[in-house]
């Protein structure tokens, strides 16, 4: 009887069983060697050139080339044989069928993962593809609450993604054991380790841990990298952005959109057109801060960059303090600074910002490094506290301490803004989206919500009450809905409703580039395209 129970026990723990009695199916990826026989498998090179028109650069890391990226490492160059025998070593089965997922709404997607199944099939190796829709933050990124064992929180094997990196921390921390935004990567202490390594204010030390990160990605493959592409910033003949630098389009610094200028619509009016409206909502800042449009006039941060992504000047803070040893920042307000609703601007909403964000699972791995490094976080984010201790008020002065040095933490300042309690504190942070605030946010920026038809458009207006005053002539934005890598971005440019706005679609961007009234510039961004294989059990 001792011996049965042995062996039952035996059976739970290697098959997964939660705690709810049903089995969880082990990950198919969860063995490396699939995963690399998946990146043999992909011609990569010849997809570039036909797909891309040779616009991007094959992967074998996350990181694109250069110094901070090892040498020496596996090109994982196109050999079907190399990949039908690494299957083999690992008894692939192949009845199985691979759930790929992915959310981009282009032709070159498409066509890209009909390429990628039948390079698969050649190997043995079958899937199925299909596209997301809805709050994709959830469906994507939600971690399991075993971070070690799963099972699975998402319903996906790969999904098909990329990571545009704030810095190079925001390649990796998203694979930390327990990670905000970790739905993929069961806990490895090794790779925690790794990556942890990373986290000094010395550069070239930096540099040394990225390398030793990037022989045991490129050896375990916990991220299948594809490839590497520059971002696409387009404008039309009508706008006038009076010299201000074009930088990240991914992420928000100083490009001073109160000072453009507009030619008049047909109608006479100063209209600035573009795309990335909302569609069921408006997106949260909270996984991509920036990503959007509307996210990037809606709200001021405490502090900006510059083109480069290297924090400058204040915003909402006229003025802040770093402490030699980075483990102290201060900010001081401005006066006399209000939401769009006229409530003033407190540094209550700073702070109830950061313990709101800290608990939200989908938290961006950049802002939840930052947040996690402050004195008290463990505390409150177990309930022993109502705060989080390093976090202190003092009038219009928010100073934060931190336990440990976060390289990023004033970059993250940069880049997540403030929000106001007064209309979130009564929203789970849990189902962030879902909070009635992202049907028609109140928020900090220049310009403010005049009208909303979701899925049609959204117009915007200046806000009276904005602290900064600008020289542009721009009285009004209206967009357009659309998502990431959407077909609507050139029809909209062809009809003359796209005066601003980026790509990192290539197709798109080469037909943009095709119009006498519009001009696209390349930028290089630190840009990945990868599958992330789910490699926790699903029940």
């Amino acid at each position: 009887m001792k011996r049965l129970s042995i062996i039952f026990l035996t059976l739970v723990i290697a098959f997964g069983f939660a705690a709810t009695g049903f089995a969880a199916k082990p990950s198919p990826l969860a063995d490396p060697r699939v995963r690399q026989a998946i990146r043999y498998a992909i011609d990569m090179e010849a997809l570039i050139e036909t797909l891309m028109e040779g616009r991007a650069a094959s992967a074998n890391s996350l990181t694109p080339d250069g110094e901070w990226k090892a040498e020496g490492l596996n090109r994982y160059e196109y050999n079907p044989e190399k990949a039908r025998q690494l299957l083999k070593e690992a008894n692939w089965d192949p009845n199985t069928v691979l759930d790929v997922v992915y959310y981009y709404g282009d032709q070159e997607t498409v066509d890209l993962m009909a390429a990628i199944q039948v390079y698969l099939e050649q190997v043995g190796i079958k899937m199925n593809a299909r596209k997301l829709e809805g709050d994709l933050a959830t469906l994507l990124w939600s971690p399991p609450a075993d971070p070690v064992n799963g099972p699975s929180a998402v319903d996906w094997d790969l999904a098909y993604a990329a990571i545009a990196a704030l810095s190079m921390h925001e390649y990796y921390n998203r694979f930390m054991g327990g990670a905000a935004s970790n739905s993929h990567t069961p806990t490895d202490p090794h790779l925690d380790e790794l990556i942890k390594a990373t986290w000094v204010a010395d550069i070239e030390e930096q540099k040394k841990a990225f390398h030793e990160l990037q022989k045991y990605e490129n050896e375990t493959l916990f991220a299948i990298p594809l490839y590497h592409q520059q971002q696409f910033v387009v404008e039309s003949d009508r706008l006038d952005r009076k010299g201000a630098p074009l930088g990240n389009m991914q992420f928000f610094y100083d490009w001073r959109i109160i000072d453009w200028d507009i030619t008049p619509d047909s109608q006479g009016n100063y209209t600035l057109y573009s795309s990335g409206g909302p569609v069921e909502f408006f997106e949260t800042v909270f996984t991509n801060p920036a990503l959007y449009m509307t996210q990037k006039f809606l709200f001021d941060r405490l502090v900006v960059t510059d083109e480069n992504l290297t924090p400058y000047k204040g915003q909402l803070a006229e003025e802040y303090w770093v402490s030699e040893d980075g483990l102290t920042i201060e900010f001081v307000l401005r006066d006399n600074i209000y939401w769009h609703d006229g409530t003033p601007i407190t540094a209550d909403d700073v702070k109830f910002t950061v313990e709101y964000s800290a608990r939200v699972p989908q938290l961006n791995a950049v802002a939840a490094q930052t947040y996690s490094s402050l004195e008290g976080y463990e505390e409150f984010m177990s309930g022993a506290a109502e705060g989080i201790s390093g976090i202190e008020i003092d009038g219009r002065k928010i100073t934060f301490k931190f336990a440990t040095v976060d390289p990023n933490a004033l970059l993250t300042f940069s880049q997540w803004p403030p929000l106001p309690k007064h209309l979130l504190e009564d929203t789970d942070p849990v189902q962030a989206q879902r909070a009635a605030y992202w049907q028609a946010p109140v928020g900090s920026g220049p310009f403010k919500i005049e009208e909303v038809k979701m899925n049609n458009y959204s117009t915007y207006v200046r806000w009276e009450g904005y602290w900064d005053e600008g020289t542009g002539n721009i009285e009004r934005i209206q967009l357009y809905p659309s998502g990431e890598s959407d077909p609507s971005f050139v029809i909209n440019a062809q009809s003359g409703l796209l005066d601003f706005g980026f790509t990192k679609n290539v197709a798109e961007s080469i037909a943009v580039e095709k119009m006498e009234h519009m001009t696209v510039y390349p930028i290089d961004i630190r840009y990945t395209r990868l599958f992330y294989p789910n490699k926790f059990p699903r029940e």
